[in-house]
């Protein structure tokens, strides 16, 4: 079960805030935000490897809530709200009913 809720958890991160910044197209956007676009593409790319290597669900969890406050992110979500694509700070509260929906303990 533990895995399962590891790999259900990892899964929605993905589905709901990396894969449409994926999906997002360089059409009509000036030079300078097509190359945002592909720094962002290229470091969602490594945020949904990285959020599938972890190895637990509180893994997951630590993770994301690391990436909400650390300066790295912070500066990948500024570039993703200036695109107008989701960052993770969008699906927050729906995250933390994803964990609690899952059962899923937590340190705070």
């Amino acid at each position: 079960m533990p895995a399962h809720q590891k790999q259900k958890l990892a899964e929605f991160v993905i589905q709901r805030a990396f894969e449409p910044v994926l999906r997002a197209k360089p059409d009509d956007r000036s030079d300078a935000d097509r190359r945002t676009l592909e720094h962002v593409q290229r470091a969602t790319r490594a945020e949904i490897e990285r959020f599938r290597r972890y190895g637990s669900s509180e893994e997951v969890v630590a993770n994301f809530k690391r990436d909400l406050h650390s300066a790295a992110a912070k500066k990948v979500h500024a570039e993703l709200r200036h695109l107008r694509l989701p960052t993770i700070e969008d699906i927050k509260d729906e995250f933390e009913a994803k964990v609690s929906e899952l059962g899923i303990r937590t340190s705070s």
